[in-house]
């Protein structure tokens, strides 16, 4: 994918519906308009922005199980700009959970909700000082190490939670230092959106005793 991949080549993609297709639009106008002010996401990433984080964070969708049947709580750890939770929120899968330590990306999130009508809530904190609550899922997009991550979302995972990561070149030796704190199951899936990019599904997952 490339830079020639617009609104028009998602839409056919993805196969929303118009109503969902409005509010991704006014998602991607809002996050134009407040990068001019704010570094929401990287700068040259903006000429991409529709495979590079609107498609991007769609892929997830077809990992989501039960979706379409149950209404499903996710956590996002890391969510920056919304990715990939704000995005998935629009689909109505179910209640997002956007975890975010600055300030201003979480305000820029909010308005996002305010204008589009989307079930997802902001936290405004570090995942680690939150009151644990039950989820299903827990998504994260270039926040941190997949050790970091497990750790990060201990305290929220339940014996089904699932955990859905979009990783990197680098995920082989994430996986292996993650092994040393951790038993898990894993698959992985190529992204649709980067040759080079990882979906990381992690599953049945148990913190080994740490000394």
């Amino acid at each position: 994918m490339n830079k020639d991949f617009n609104k028009q080549d998602f839409f056919k993609k993805t196969n929303v519906s118009r109503e969902t297709m409005e509010k991704i639009e006014i998602y991607a106008n809002l996050l134009q308009k407040w990068q001019k002010k704010i570094n929401l996401v990287s700068g040259t990433t903006i000429p991409d922005l529709w495979c590079r984080h609107f498609y991007d964070s769609f892929q997830l969708k077809d990992h989501l199980e039960g979706a379409a049947s149950r209404k499903l709580r996710i956590l996002d750890i890391g969510s920056g700009a919304g990715f990939p939770g704000l995005l998935l929120s629009m689909l109505g899968l179910g209640e997002f959970h956007m975890i975010e330590s600055n300030g201003k990306k979480c305000a820029f999130m909010r308005q996002v909700i305010r204008k589009t009508g989307c079930n997802a809530i902001v936290h405004n904190e570090r995942v680690e000082d939150m009151k644990p609550f039950p989820v299903d899922y827990i998504i994260s997009r270039a926040c941190a190490p997949l050790d970091k991550l497990l750790d990060l979302g201990r305290n929220f995972m339940g014996e089904n939670t699932i955990c859905l990561f979009l990783k990197g070149q680098i995920v082989e030796q994430e996986i292996v230092d993650a092994r040393e704190n951790w038993l898990f199951e894993h698959e992985k899936f190529t992204s649709v959106s980067e040759e080079t990019g990882v979906i990381l599904k992690v599953s049945h997952i148990k913190g080994l005793s740490r000394v």
